[in-house]
């Protein structure tokens, strides 16, 4: 349930099963009376205590009686071997107390009562076994605090999980507002702007045969209103957030499906850092527009894998198509459009780019880059407009 690092897991609860050891050596020695029935509740209970903890960490049943089925036979098992074998014993109670912390279902009020009950029951026995007031108080003591901790930390934790999740989920809110408004607002600067270019550009084509100097001036009307829409939108763009890879991958899909290219998008690994997601964002702009305008494909594959381990993400893009196009005759300035300038860009932030034919057809682009030393490099990735293929 929680990534490495990130809060409790099964295995957590497992070395606490080495608080049976004590038994273990009865069973050896031979100190209990029935050596046989002795082992197999050592044995019962173990495995129980692992089905219960296992059960309790698993999406599937987490949420589920199951746990809660296991934890009822685990209370069976605890007080069976208890009160026939009793001594080192009972310091199953505090096992079992610490198995109930991680049910979910016993969470609040009921786990407080299953608590005082096991807790009551093990002063209670450890009393009557020893008649030491002490070694009662102690196991006592030990039953209830083992469950109540286990309980308040994975609820910590739980809580934090959500935290994140509603976080995030408000996060995502805000950019689709943030989306919408910017829609709007560039529907309401373009709107009247296209509308009096489409009515010049009929004035033209009306006064073009009788009256050419009228024409002339509506075309260089045409050029100053496009010119002015032109400066507006820039200006209307500057400092607005780029989308992230989420978002360019979004529009891959739209954009192959409406070039009537299959659309195959694989993600895996952990959310990358925003300025990894950014720089990525424009291959996949770059990779999807050769695509569409030079391929000629019918399936285009998108594959996006983050190795945390390895601090590295890496983008691979292919398509089925008649394989890279010519080399173009201008090339790209440094810094500038294509695929070599999001190679420049790349090597800058420490990652690599390689592009070439992938078999008999189609071509292939693989990225590679660092996601945990982005820092290194201050460059904010440019919103150029990356289209022609290299």
């Amino acid at each position: 349930m929680y990534a490495k690092g990130k809060g409790p897991r099964p295995q957590t609860f497992l070395p606490w099963l080495l608080m049976g050891v004590g038994a273990l050596s009865n069973i050896i020695s031979g100190k209990d009376q029935n050596t046989w029935l002795a082992g197999l509740g050592l044995l019962t209970f173990n495995s129980i205590y692992i089905f219960v903890v296992f059960s309790a960490f698993n999406p599937r049943y987490r949420d589920s009686r199951v746990p809660l089925y296991g934890f009822a036979a685990l209370t069976a098992v605890t007080y069976a071997i208890v009160l026939s074998f009793g001594h080192v014993w009972l310091l199953f109670f505090p096992l079992l107390s610490l198995a109930s912390g991680a049910v979910r279902a016993l969470h609040g009020r009921p786990h407080f009562v299953v608590l005082v009950v096991l807790s009551g029951s093990a002063g209670t026995i450890s009393g009557w076994r020893f008649a030491d007031h002490w070694m009662s108080a102690a196991i006592g003591y030990a039953t209830f605090f083992s469950g109540m901790i286990a309980a308040t930390v994975l609820h910590l934790f739980d809580t934090i999980k959500q935290l994140d999740a509603t976080r995030q989920e408000l996060a995502r809110t805000a950019v689709e507002k943030e989306r919408l408004r910017f829609s709007r607002d560039l529907h309401d600067l373009l709107g009247h702007t296209l509308s009096v270019i489409v009515v010049k550009a009929e004035a033209v084509r009306r006064l073009a045969p009788r009256d050419v100097d009228a024409a002339l001036g509506q075309a260089a009307d045409i050029e100053a209103v496009g010119r002015q829409a032109l400066t507006e939108i820039r200006e209307a763009v500057t400092g607005y957030r780029e989308g992230s890879l989420g978002t360019e991958l979004d529009r891959a899909r739209s954009a192959l499906q409406a070039a009537d290219i299959e659309p195959v998008v694989r993600e895996s690994g952990p959310p990358l850092p925003p300025q990894a997601s950014a720089l990525l964002g424009w291959v996949v702009r770059e990779g999807v527009t050769n695509a569409v305008r030079h391929s000629g494909a019918t399936r285009c594959e998108i594959e996006v894998r983050t190795d945390a381990s390895a601090g590295r993400a890496r983008l691979t893009i292919t398509d089925d198509g008649r394989g890279p196009a010519a080399p173009s005759a201008t090339p790209s300035t440094s810094g500038g459009t294509g695929l070599k300038g999001l190679t420049e860009r790349l090597a800058a932030a420490g990652g690599t780019l390689d592009s070439g034919p992938d078999g008999r057809r189609g071509f292939r682009l693989v990225v590679e880059l660092p996601v945990d030393g982005e820092e290194a490099d201050g460059e904010e990735v440019g919103g150029e407009d990356l289209t022609a293929r290299q």
